[in-house]
């Protein structure tokens, strides 16, 4: 369990921006499909156990994104010193970050570094350098991050 859905109306709130956040960056496809590196995909860009002509319905794509995020979120926690003192803002835009690379492609990383040492600002700056799939600068990854990065330094002092 992550900071997501730990229970509370702060909990709560983060949880909807993170849903509302990713979601609209993903897309919703009913169908599975192949991504551009030609990964098998449903819904809000979930890879988990999806093979070719499978179907859900936005109800089970919903609940499946929070599930998900969940997860990530948890995972990415893991590689954080003080995950509880992030400020909001930041900690859902890490969180969509990691969704979309993976819990281990996050704590590889170094923005676990800069996030450990306090330095969030730091982090929230390195956003954009994410833009690549399949080893190739991708517009759609340019733009997610610029809105990542505006986002996670939003509030900060």
């Amino acid at each position: 369990m992550s900071r997501l859905t730990r229970g509370g109306a702060a909990a709560a709130l983060l949880a909807a921006m993170a849903i509302a956040f990713v979601g609209q960056w993903e897309g919703l496809r009913l169908r599975s499909y192949q991504d551009i590196v030609k990964v098998w995909t449903i819904c809000y860009g979930e890879t988990k156990n999806v093979r070719p002509g499978m179907t859900k319905t936005k109800p089970e794509c919903d609940k499946q994104l929070l599930a998900s995020l969940d997860e990530h979120a948890g995972g990415m926690e893991k590689c954080l010193a003080s995950p509880d003192t992030i400020p909001g803002n930041s900690y859902v835009m890490f969180v969509s970050l990691t969704y979309n690379i993976g819990v281990a492609g996050f704590c590889r990383s170094s923005l676990p570094r800069l996030i450990n040492a306090g330095d969030i600002r730091a982090a929230c700056n390195l956003l954009p350098a994410f833009n690549r799939a399949g080893g190739r600068v991708v517009q759609g990854l340019v733009n997610r991050r610029a809105a990542e990065k505006k986002i996670c330094l939003e509030g900060l002092q």
